[in-house]
Order: structure tokens, then sequence, then C-alpha cells
């Protein structure tokens, strides 16, 4: 016949189980719920698609000191303004150029077409970011 040992409780320890109150166990799940929810739309506001969009179109190499590029402006509200950053870089990866491009209202689609003069020949050039605040001038 095979008997359990009693085991010394000062030693190891009871094997009673002692468990929180349960309204703590859903209050800490509610937390962990509303605090995942709150980093969700947080990344949803700060990593979603912005209100102005952009599509390269066309570019051409003037000379060594100039770039025509042509690009696609799609804006959530037609109704204002926007302003473009629009960068040329060099075949070594050097910011040759940079230019504003103001976006007047209308349309929730334009092309825009731009010249950036360059300080050495651009390889590539790309829109670096619109928005709706527009500087005065």
């Amino acid at each position: 016949m095979v008997t359990q040992r009693e085991l010394p409780a000062g030693r190891y320890g009871s094997r009673d189980k002692r468990r929180g109150p349960r309204w703590a166990y859903w209050a800490l799940l509610g937390v962990f719920v509303v605090a995942g929810l709150v980093v969700a739309y947080v990344a949803y506001v700060n990593l979603g698609d912005g209100p102005i969009t952009t599509e390269a179109a066309r570019y051409t190499v003037v000379d060594d000191g100039s770039v025509r590029f042509g690009f696609t402006v799609t804006r959530d509200d037609p109704s204002k303004p926007a302003d473009c950053i629009v960068r040329a870089r060099a075949g070594d990866g050097d910011e040759a150029g940079v230019r504003e491009v103001y976006v007047p209202a209308g349309g929730a689609q334009r092309t825009v077409d731009t010249v950036v003069h360059t300080s050495k020949r651009a390889v590539i050039v790309e829109v670096y970011g619109c928005s709706y605040q527009v500087p005065l001038t």
C-alpha cells in the first residue's frame, strides 16, 4: 500500500492556492483591453493614410542644375489649398535641391508640374510631404 507523505508546510509552503477576488481579475482584464484599444487608435491616426496623398507622374532632367517634375495630389478636402515639399537627390544620395509647391484649392485630384533647381545633377525627384498648413506670403 502506497501512502502519500506529508511535506513540512514551513519548508515547501502550503498546497492551498490563494486567489484574489474575482472582480480584480475582471478589472485588470478591462484595463488591458482599454489600453490596447487606445494604442490601436493612436497607431491608426498616426500611421494611417494622411489627408493628402501624392503619386509621382513623371520627371525629366533638364540639365545639371534643374529637373522638371510632375506629380498628382489627391486631397480629402478639395476646398483647402495645400503646400507640398519636393526634393531632388543626386546619385550619391545627397539632397541636391528642394522646392515648396503651392497647390491651389479645387478638385480632389490635381496634377502639378514644377521645376526644381539643383546643386548637382539629380537622378531622382520625390514629394517629401504635403500639408494643409500653407505659409502666408
